[in-house]
C-alpha cells in the first residue's frame, strides 16, 4: 500500500509543475542564496579600565564591530565594522565621537593598526588576490601597497615603536592540503615574522612545528611577545566543548638575539598578549577562569572578552564581546555581487521545495541531536516535523511535488557505532519510513527531478561511495565506490555533482546517473564541498577553502570548525570558478532559492 501511495503521488508531479509554470507566487527580484554561517550574530566593542572594571559600550550603535586597537597617542580607537555592509576599517575617539571610515572596499578589511605617527594604517585585506595579506595605507595620499603578497595568509600586524618594522603572524608555512587525520577541517600552522615597513629584510622569529600568533612589541622595540602552542592544540582551540581545553603559553623573544623566554605556565588557552608598563597582559580565552590576566598583578576582570587591546599609557582596555546565538533565519548578508545575488543566513542544510517552502536542520547539539523544520521561504510559520533524541536529522531533499522529504538520520561523525540511515516522510512529518537498513552509515540524500530515484552516500567498514535507490521497489545500485559525499542531483536529471576525498583534500566531481562521464570539476588547494545546483541546472554553488584563513584559528570561537570557507560559483563543466562571499566566517551548506514568477 505504501508503494501505491508513492506512485499516486508521483503521478501528480506534472500537475504541480504546470501550476508552478503559470505562476501562483510572488516574483523574486534577483537570485537569492541562503547558507549556514557559524559566525556570531552580533559583536560589540567595550572600553574599560585596564583591568576590565568600569566597562561601558564604546559606541551607541553597533554594526558587527570587532578587532579594536589604540593609536599610539591614545586619542583614537581603530576597529573593523560591518555597519555599512562589507568589513571595513573605522576609527573613533574614546568617548564614541568622531566616527570616521578609513577604508571602503567590497573586499574584507580587518585587524588594523595605526603607525606610531598616525600617518599610515597597516591592516589585513583580501583585496587583490583574495587571500589575507598585510596592506599599508597612507591616510593622506590614500596610496595603498601590499606588504606580504605571496603564499599563505597574513594576520595581526603590529608596528615597531619607531615605525620602521612590522611584526605579524603568517601561515605561509602551512601545507595547504593538510587536514586533521580525524576530521574534515584544515589545519593551520602559523609563525611570527618581521619585515621593514617599506618592505625587505624579512625574518622569521619562531620555529616551524609550533603555532605562534598575535605579536606585540615592547616599548623599547627590543622584544616581541606572542602566544605559542602546538599545531594540534591550535586546531582543537576551534572546537570548544568538543575537546579538552587547549593549552598555550605567552612567550617573549629578543628581536636581535632570538633568545626566548616563557612568561606564563600552566593550563589554559592564553592569547592576545600586550606589553603594559612593566608586565604583559593577555586574554585567558578558555580554562578555569576566562578573562583578562596580567603576568605581574594576576587576574583582572573575568568574562568572555575577545581581542583586548590596551592603551599606550596602560590605563584603558578595549575589547569586543559577541553574541554566539545562531544568526536568525534569513538575516541578510553583504553581497559583493549585489546586482546579481542576495545572500541570507540559514540553519544547516537548507533545501527549497519547488513551490519555495524551506526545510532545514535546526536545534543542532553537537553530534547527538538535530531536528528537521519546515517553514515558509522567509522563515515564517516554522514547525518541527522530525525530532528524535537518538540522532541528527540532516540534509533534507524535497520530492518534485513538494509532498515528501527524504533525509539522513542518525550519527554521522562517529564511524560505525550508530550508523545513520536514509529516511523519508511526508512534508508534515505525519509518518516516517526507513529506506536503508543501517548496515552502512547512509545519508545526504537527493531526489532525482522526476522523483523516481534518490542518490545518497554510504560510509562503512567495507562499503563506501554513492548509491541510487529506486523509490518504487526499494532496489539499490552502486554508482561509485570511492570516498564520496554530498551528492546533489541536477534539475535537468542528466548529471549528479558530489564531493570526493582525493589527494588529501576534498573536491567537486560530477557523474551521470548511469555511472559514465566522471569529471573532476575543482582542483584548487584546500577543501571544496557542499555543492548545490542553480534552479536551471547551469551552475553549481559550493563552499571552498582555497582562499585560506582570514585570522589565526585559535582566535575564532566555536563552533567555527572551518573558519575559512567562502561560497564559490562555477559553470556545470567547472569553468569560470569565482567567489561570491568574502568575510571572516565560515559559509557552508548553501541553497539556491527558486525564482517564482507571478501571474
Amino acid at each position: 500500500m505504501q508503494m501505491i501511495a508513492i506512485r499516486n503521488l508521483l503521478l501528480g508531479i506534472a500537475t504541480v509543475l504546470m501550476a508552478l509554470s503559470v505562476g501562483v507566487l510572488p516574483a523574486l527580484a534577483k537570485d537569492r542564496i541562503i547558507f549556514a554561517s557559524n559566525g556570531p550574530s552580533a559583536v560589540e566593542l567595550f572600553i574599560a579600565n585596564a583591568d576590565g572594571t568600569g566597562e561601558r559600550k564604546l559606541l551607541s550603535t553597533s554594526g558587527m564591530d570587532y578587532s579594536p586597537s589604540f593609536s599610539r597617542d591614545g586619542i583614537w580607537i581603530v576597529f573593523t565594522s560591518e555597519r555599512n555592509g562589507s568589513a571595513d576599517i573605522y576609527r573613533v575617539h574614546l568617548d564614541g565621537s568622531g566616527l570616521e571610515r578609513l577604508t571602503d572596499d567590497p573586499s574584507f578589511d580587518d585587524q588594523a593598526a595605526l603607525s606610531p605617527d598616525g600617518s599610515r594604517l597597516a591592516f589585513v585585506s583580501t583585496r587583490g588576490r583574495g587571500t589575507a595579506d598585510i596592506w599599508i595605507l597612507d591616510l593622506k595620499s590614500r596610496r595603498l601597497r601590499n606588504l606580504t603578497g605571496g603564499a599563505g595568509g597574513n594576520f595581526r600586524p603590529q608596528w615597531s615603536p619607531d615605525g620602521k618594522w612590522i611584526a605579524w603572524s603568517s601561515d605561509r608555512n602551512t601545507v595547504v592540503r593538510r587536514r586533521s587525520p580525524r576530521n574534515f577541517e584544515q589545519v593551520q600552522e602559523a609563525s611570527i615574522y618581521v619585515i621593514q615597513a617599506e618592505g625587505g629584510r624579512l625574518r622569521r622569529l619562531t620555529p616551524a612545528g609550533l603555532f605562534a600568533g598575535s605579536p606585540t612589541w615592547s616599548a623599547d622595540g627590543k622584544h616581541i611577545a606572542f602566544y605559542e602552542m602546538t599545531v594540534d592544540q591550535a586546531f582543537d582551540a576551534r572546537f570548544g566543548d568538543f575537546v579538552p581545553t587547549p593549552v598555550s603559553q605567552i612567550v617573549s623573544v629578543d628581536v636581535i638575539t632570538s633568545v626566548r623566554k616563557e612568561l606564563t605556565k600552566g593550563p589554559g588557552l592564553k592569547v592576545a598578549p600586550q606589553f603594559v608598563r612593566d608586565e604583559v597582559a593577555y586574554l585567558a580565552k578558555a580554562g578555569d577562569r576566562a578573562g583578562l590576566v596580567f603576568t605581574g598583578r594576576g587576574f583582572g576582570a573575568a568574562g568572555n572578552m575577545r581581542n583586548p587591546a590596551w592603551s599606550p599609557d596602560g590605563n584603558r582596555v578595549v575589547y569586543q564581546k559577541l553574541d554566539s546565538a545562531p544568526r536568525p533565519q534569513n538575516q541578510p548578508f553583504f553581497s559583493k555581487n549585489a546586482r546579481d545575488f542576495e545572500f541570507a543566513s540559514s540553519n544547516l542544510f537548507p533545501a527549497f521545495s519547488p513551490s519555495g517552502r524551506l526545510a532545514t536542520t535546526m536545534d543542532f547539539n553537537g553530534i547527538d541531536h538535530a531536528s528537521l523544520f519546515v517553514m515558509d521561504a522567509d522563515g515564517a510559520h516554522a514547525h518541527r516535523v522530525f525530532d528524535e533524541k537518538s540522532g541528527m536529522a540532516f540534509a533534507p531533499s524535497w520530492s518534485p511535488d513538494g509532498q515528501w522529504i527524504v533525509f539522513g538520520f542518525g550519527i554521522f561523525f562517529e564511524g560505525r557505532t550508530r550508523p545513520a540511515r536514509v529516511m523519508m516522510m511526508p512534508a508534515d512529518g505525519s509518518e516516517r519510513r526507513e529506506l536503508t537498513d543501517g548496515s552502512a552509515n547512509s545519508g545526504f540524500p537527493s531526489f532525482s527531478p522526476n522523483g523516481k530515484q534518490i542518490v545518497y552516500r554510504v560510509l562503512g567498514e567495507q562499503d563506501q561511495g554513492l548509491r541510487i535507490l529506486t523509490v518504487a521497489d526499494g532496489s539499490i545500485r552502486t554508482l561509485t565506490a570511492e570516498p564520496d559525499n554530498f551528492p546533489s542531483w541536477s534539475p535537468t536529471g542528466n548529471v549528479i555533482e558530489f564531493t570526493r576525498s582525493i589527494d588529501g583534500a576534498y573536491d567537486i566531481f560530477s557523474i551521470r546517473p548511469d555511472g559514465t562521464d566522471l569529471k573532476r570539476l575543482t582542483t584548487a588547494p584546500g577543501n571544496d564541498a557542499h555543492g548545490v545546483w542553480s534552479p536551471d541546472g547551469k551552475h553549481i554553488v559550493f563552499s571552498s577553502a582555497r582562499l585560506g584563513f582570514k585570522d589565526e584559528s585559535p582566535l575564532y570561537d566555536p563552533p567555527e570548525f572551518q573558519p575559512y570557507g567562502e561560497l564559490f560559483i562555477m559553470n556545470v563543466d567547472g569553468s569560470e570558478q569565482r567567489p561570491l562571499t568574502d568575510n571572516r566566517d565560515e559559509e557552508g551548506t548553501p541553497a539556491w532559492q527558486p525564482v517564482l514568477t507571478a501571474k
